[in-house]
């Protein structure tokens, strides 16, 4: 049946259409270096940035591509832009829209060093130049991408110049009121994606294509939590409480919490938080969140305290294997006790990867997991360590413990520490360039990686060995987050360079504690005893960072050692110690915590007295005869020497020929036996003699 209404909305639909049809697109101009021209690239016609980015955008927009390859900001650079054709046929389009991504070049110590008080100035002398010819015209500054590490000028100026540049870009675009955009964040952690360390491949290209894209339509996929935020999860106690994550420019976001809502609007970054008021320990909590569109619930949620239980492959030893297994599996179910385990994408074994695998871990697709209640399974294939250190925790305080275990066998500590921490340290900065023939990370190590990565033709191919990988695969998600603390144990992987992990070590805390921006306490295990020449001193050394940094402490474990297996299966000892630090030092429990610390060692006629704090009663475990102590002559022989106990002092005989230093368990492979009355174990030391 003929209806004339239908027919009139048919045509006004149609002219509507063909209205829009007819419309003008926008004219978006792609302003900037060789980053923006496609240098490198095999078809930047087809795949730099700006190409990729019009398909994206469709018909309703045209986009030029008026990148320069070499240019400057700087308008005394020795290549300034607004000198060049590609800046003129910009101004000629007059665009509706113009991205600016210039500064890399300013680096240049042609060009930083001798007119950096000219940067802003001439940043917004170009801006200003883009309104005249369209006052309309919308404008986004772009933070810098990445300059790596492998840049032949990186430590000569580029790397603090370049940040120098970033730290201006904000005001920059807020002075000039242009919307600003972080091509630096999506690109900062993927050198696999920079062959020369400057310019992005087609993947990379496609990356700020993406984000350039979000910013212009707000598109940035809805909703979406932050990946730490589960199901069965714990937060972090008496600490106010962010929930974060992303949605659509100008959505408004709506969160829910403990029978408390908190609303925000997504940023122009896609970016929302609200942080909710500390709560006391309990639960089970349910958060809400939800846009006009979508909703997202997590449920199960209790409040405690979360430890964050990272290192190498003694802090990955599963509680199945362990030598309390068939006691304590059958007893591990413990809803208060909850635990995430980042499991990795595959074993460091002595394997080639395949091109998948190869392709996920550049991509930072390594680690994945969920929370889970403590049970016989869950249990069975976490921490060892780590189970046993939240378990008496928990029992202790009796509050809920959420353990994050994120750990990697073979791993250096270099892997764990963020990279711009690497890149401004001067004793770290060479662990970045071409680390798998860097002699300051151990050989097993590089050939391990080696063997993993045979089948990738990538420069810049990543690995969790990698400087800085897992923390940017791993760690970086769970920063924003409070936690309780950290414990640690990993350094087999670094055992042939005790000097440099001094500085590591140093290195880690402080980017950790940087990250999450808390003083938080880092209880660590100095390594066992094993028949490897270096790891005495590399022992000594883990002692003596006790006193060099602040709430850290350390475990003994050379006692739960084995010669041969780097490996030992007493696992429980070792998750209790810590535990036991962290009752005295973090909960402020009256336990003992530490073995028997050696304080001094005196001559005393014809013996040498070494007296230790930390102990009322010294004394040799088992009821054995007291061993591990041996002198240092003058000639540098180390002579094992007899001991004896009195009270809270060992007394030694002196040698012929003398000594100038106390040594104990000294020896790779230990079975030196003095502790405390709390059956604590003393750590490997060397002592001067006064």
């Amino acid at each position: 049946m003929f209806h004339p209404a239908k027919l009139f909305l048919s045509l006004a639909l149609l002219f509507v259409c063909s209205g829009a049809l007819a419309q003008a697109p926008l004219k978006v101009a792609c302003i900037g270096n060789s980053v923006t021209f496609g240098a490198g690239l095999k078809d930047p016609s087809r795949d730099s940035y700006p190409s990729v980015l019009q398909t994206l955008l469709g018909n309703r927009y045209q986009v030029s591509n008026f990148g320069r390859s070499g240019a400057t900001l700087l308008k005394k650079g020795h290549r300034p832009y607004f000198k060049t054709p590609e800046f003129e046929a910009a101004l000629d389009l007059k665009p509706d829209i113009a991205i600016i991504h210039l500064g890399l070049n300013d680096t240049d110590p042609r060009n930083w060093p001798e007119y950096k008080d000219e940067f802003e100035a001439d940043y917004s002398w170009l801006l200003d130049t883009l309104k005249k010819e369209n006052p309309k015209v919308k404008l986004f500054v772009s933070r810098l991408t990445p300059i790596f590490s492998g840049h032949p000028r990186f430590r000569s100026g580029t790397r603090d110049w370049y940040w120098q540049i970033q730290e201006l870009i904000p005001g920059i675009a807020k002075a000039n009121r242009a919307q600003l955009i972080d091509l630096n964040k999506p690109l900062h952690n993927r050198p696999d994606l920079f062959a020369d360390n400057v310019h992005p491949d087609k993947e990379g290209a496609a990356i700020i294509a993406r984000t350039v894209y979000q910013a212009l339509t707000g598109d940035f996929g809805g909703l979406q939590l932050a990946r730490i935020f589960g199901d069965h999860m714990v937060l972090q106690r008496n600490e106010g409480i962010p929930v974060y994550g992303t949605a659509n420019a100008g959505d408004k976001v709506k969160v829910s919490f403990a029978d408390k809502t908190l609303t925000t609007l997504a940023g122009s970054n896609g970016n929302w938080q609200v942080i909710f008021p500390p709560m006391t320990a309990g639960g089970p909590h349910t958060l809400k969140v939800s846009t006009s569109v979508q909703n997202v619930a997590v449920s199960d949620i209790l409040l405690g305290d979360v430890w964050l239980c990272s290192g190498q492959s003694n802090m990955a030893f599963e509680l199945k294997n362990s030598a309390d297994a068939a006691r304590e599996l059958p007893q591990a179910s413990n809803n208060n006790l909850r635990l995430l385990k980042l499991h990795s994408l595959r074993e460091t074994h002595n394997t080639e990867w395949d091109s998948t695998t190869l392709a996920k871990i550049n991509q930072l697709q390594y680690f994945a997991g969920n929370w889970q209640s403590s049970d016989p399974s869950a249990a069975g294939g976490f921490s060892a360590i780590a189970y046993h250190f939240g378990k008496q925790i928990q029992q202790s305080e009796n509050v809920p413990v959420g353990l994050i275990e994120i750990a990697v066998g073979g791993s250096g500590i270099e892997s764990w520490i963020d990279r711009k921490t690497l890149e401004h340290n001067e004793k770290l900065v060479d662990l970045l360039s071409g680390w798998r023939k860097s002699d300051f990370i151990m050989p097993w190590v590089r050939e391990r990686a080696d063997k993993n990565l045979k089948n990738s033709g990538l420069v810049n191919q990543r690995h969790p060995y990698e400087p800085a990988y897992n923390y940017e695969a791993g760690i970086s998600h769970f920063t924003r987050s409070p936690i309780k603390g950290v414990i640690w144990y990993q350094g087999e992987s670094n055992a042939h360079n005790a000097e440099l992990y001094e500085t590591q070590f140093k290195a880690l805390v402080e980017s950790w504690r940087g990250s999450w921006n808390q003083e938080f306490p880092f209880y660590y295990v100095q390594l066992s005893s094993i028949a490897r020449p270096s790891w005495p001193h590399f022992r000594n050394m883990q002692r003596e960072l006790q006193s060099q940094i602040p709430n850290v402490g350390m475990v003994v474990s050379s006692d739960m050692g084995d010669s041969l297996d780097v490996h030992p299966i007493r696992k429980k000892e070792i998750g209790q110690r810590l535990a036991l630090l962290a009752l005295k030092n973090t909960y402020h429990r009256p336990v003992t915590a530490s073995g028997p610390v050696a304080t001094s060692a005196v001559k005393k006629n014809n013996e040498i007295v070494v007296a230790f704090s930390e102990a009322r009663d010294l004394s040799a475990s088992g009821n054995q005869t007291l061993t591990g102590f041996e002198l240092l002559t003058e000639k540098g022989i180390s002579v094992p020497v007899p001991a004896r106990i009195n009270g809270k002092h060992v007394y030694l005989r002196i040698p012929e020929g003398g000594a100038k230093s106390v040594r104990y368990a000294w020896q790779p492979f230990s079975r030196a036996n003095l502790v405390n009355e709390a059956g604590l174990p003393a750590s490997t030391f060397s002592i001067p003699i006064n």
